[in-house]
């Protein structure tokens, strides 16, 4: 699939539902950022944007990135109207044949799945490599199906965050593993529903 059908399929799940007026943050974002001191923040596949507002609104710079044209557009003027602009650059950007410039204290991918062709592996490799000495990779996946899920398989199994990991082939003398495990929550779907989902969670910090 090109560039431009990607674009257009996101586009039509955003454009279908209305934009979020105040997009929370992801729960396990939150208690892995507090208490870090702000930085260069780069946000991966951010959606209507509740990970970049959140950070931006702590102090950080943020780069916030998604192939959804309307994604990017509804963020941009949420930041607009709470006065980070100046804080939070949200662009158009399709993973597979590009990534960001610059180099960041975090990198956050949240939910990157997509039903389309995208070579996870290699884009969570370069945000590794896009990292700061100190700097993290936060990478939360799925680690169940959710009722109002686009995945219907009832027999797809979800990787652990130690094979993801271990795909990343990263050199333990320069990324070391900080957390790599599972956890259950309660989650709210966009029609309202709720479910219990496990999410499955990797960090990564760069050491050297």
């Amino acid at each position: 699939m090109s560039a431009t059908d990607a674009g257009t399929y996101w586009n039509d799940i955003y454009a279908a539902r209305p934009a979020a007026t105040s997009p929370r943050p992801n729960a396990c974002l939150t208690a892995t950022v507090t208490g870090m001191p702000p930085g260069d923040a780069l946000d991966l596949g951010c959606g209507e944007g509740g990970d970049a507002l959140w950070l931006a609104g702590r102090g950080w710079l943020v780069t916030a990135v998604d192939v959804s044209s309307v994604a990017v557009g509804r963020l941009t003027r949420l930041a607009a109207e709470a006065g980070l602009a100046d804080r939070l650059a949200a662009h158009h950007h399709d993973l597979r044949t590009s990534f960001p410039a610059g180099a960041f204290d975090l990198v956050c991918a949240h939910y990157l799945h997509t039903p389309l062709d995208l070579d996870r592996t290699a884009v969570l490799h370069t945000a590794a490599h896009a990292l700061r000495p100190g700097g993290r990779l936060l990478v939360v996946d799925h680690g169940s199906t959710a009722p109002w899920s686009w995945t219907r398989d009832p027999d797809i199994r979800y990787p652990t965050p130690r094979e993801v990991a271990a795909d990343l082939a990263l050199p333990p003398a320069t990324w070391a593993v900080e957390r790599a495990d599972a956890q259950v929550r309660e989650a709210t779907g966009p029609d309202g529903r709720t479910a219990e989902v496990t999410d499955h969670i990797l960090i990564i910090r760069r050491t050297a």
